[in-house]
């Protein structure tokens, strides 16, 4: 744990779901409702500092957040991405993408294209949302 490492602070996003080694938040943001960040809950700079197995334990991690989020929102691309070149710390972003999205084909980091009216995650999808991503990575982290 590093005392400066907002990664290694209890979190400010609601939690979707987390066990002892990592936890999954949705960053509620205004353009993407349905983001999500899947966080390592120990302070590690590079996913080749974990062991292969953690390794493999975090990419099934974020692998069925990407399945949950495609059943539940149908989004027409998911971008991946671990960048950490603020917050050193494991962490990977997982971005439901429309075409009508405001920076779309763009990263939702770069050049905004067009306004945007992303539609809210309502209670019900954010409900439905949780359930299958809980059970989308307890199986993908039983299977080997």
């Amino acid at each position: 744990m590093n005392p400066t490492c907002p990664l290694c602070q209890p979190t400010t996003h609601e939690t979707l779901w987390q066990d002892d080694f990592c936890r999954v938040v949705l960053l509620n943001d205004a353009d993407y409702p349905a983001y999500c960040r899947v966080e390592l809950l120990a302070h590690v700079k590079e996913m080749t500092d974990l062991p292969p197995p953690q390794r493999a334990r975090m990419m099934k991690t974020v692998f069925a957040v990407e399945v949950a989020l495609r059943e539940v929102i149908h989004p027409d691309k998911i971008n991946l991405a671990s960048l950490g070149n603020k917050t050193p710390h494991v962490h990977w972003h997982v971005i439901p993408r429309f075409e009508h999205d405001k920076h779309f084909p763009n990263s939702h980091w770069g050049e905004v294209l067009r306004g945007g009216s992303p539609a809210q995650l309502d209670i019900n999808d954010k409900k439905i949302l949780i359930e299958k991503m809980g059970a989308h990575i307890e199986c993908a982290l039983k299977s080997k």
